[in-house]
């Protein structure tokens, strides 16, 4: 049985819309427009118990998940949806042990998600130029507890004379010229190993593809992936008006080699 204790993180849930993700502390109250939480009335309780706040308004006291950290980072740039997320997982088939090179920090929502599925004895090294943006992604990534998995460079890989990082299982480039950097990311990547680009634009996937080719990459594919949500009550079930249409374009490829004798 998981219960709830002083520094504990908890997802107060009244509804979808109204979620409130914090670091519990005995002293402290969430003030919300359904009422005053006491973090001190969830202390002690298990995951999935409720409280009562004093509007007398029930809260769920749910156990955060990876979804919910990343969906409530601190954004400095934009996020990688979780519908995006689960997608690049299973096309890549990135795993635990695995070694993967992000290019492109950003608000570390990416780094995060993948630090969780490559942990314990994978790790991600992550690229950025951006000190800012990268003290923002360390906050968000140490407060999902995947710090320990991820190491942060503020390195701008376009001019790095020498790949910091070899034999690769996963390259993820978030860009927003990602063509550039894919002689650098195949040097980082084993043989048959995957490349990830988050593209908004269809213009960065023309780029992008003719670079990919050109550097010897094959199974290359370009994807968009969209969310419906339903409402579902009883004689009532629609379609849901809140929805997420288009956040970026995936493109996907794999490490070749064309002819081993010319090119490594």
């Amino acid at each position: 049985m998981a219960l709830i204790k002083n520094n504990s993180y908890v997802l107060f849930f009244y509804n979808d819309s109204k979620k409130w993700l914090n670091k519990i502390s005995k002293d402290q109250s969430l003030h919300t427009h359904v009422g005053v939480i006491k973090h001190s009335d969830a202390i002690g309780k298990e995951y999935g118990s409720r409280v009562r706040t004093n509007k007398d308004k029930y809260v769920y006291l749910l156990e955060p998940t990876i979804h919910d950290f990343v969906m409530k980072s601190q954004h400095g740039t934009q996020i990688v949806y979780p519908k995006d997320l689960g997608y690049i997982a299973a096309r890549s088939g990135v795993q635990s042990g695995q070694k993967v090179v992000e290019i492109g920090t950003g608000s570390g929502a990416l780094t995060t998600f993948l630090a969780s599925i490559v942990k314990p004895r994978g790790h991600v090294y992550t690229f950025d130029v951006e000190p800012k943006f990268m003290q923002i992604a360390e906050k968000n990534i140490t407060r999902a507890g995947m710090m320990k998995y991820v190491t942060m460079h503020n390195l701008d890989i376009k001019e790095a004379k020498k790949v910091p990082i070899v034999d690769a299982d996963l390259a993820i480039i978030d860009l927003g010229d990602p063509w550039t950097v894919v002689p650098q990311v195949r040097k980082m990547l084993k043989g048959s190993g995957a490349v990830v680009a988050i593209c908004p634009t269809m213009n960065q996937l023309e780029k992008l593809t003719m670079a990919l080719i050109e550097n010897e990459f094959t199974d290359i594919e370009c994807s968009e992936h969209i969310l419906r949500t339903i409402d579902a009550r009883e004689g009532k079930t629609r379609h849901s008006f809140y929805g997420i249409g288009h956040t970026t374009y995936i493109e996907f490829a794999r490490k070749a080699f064309y002819d081993r004798k010319d090119k490594k």
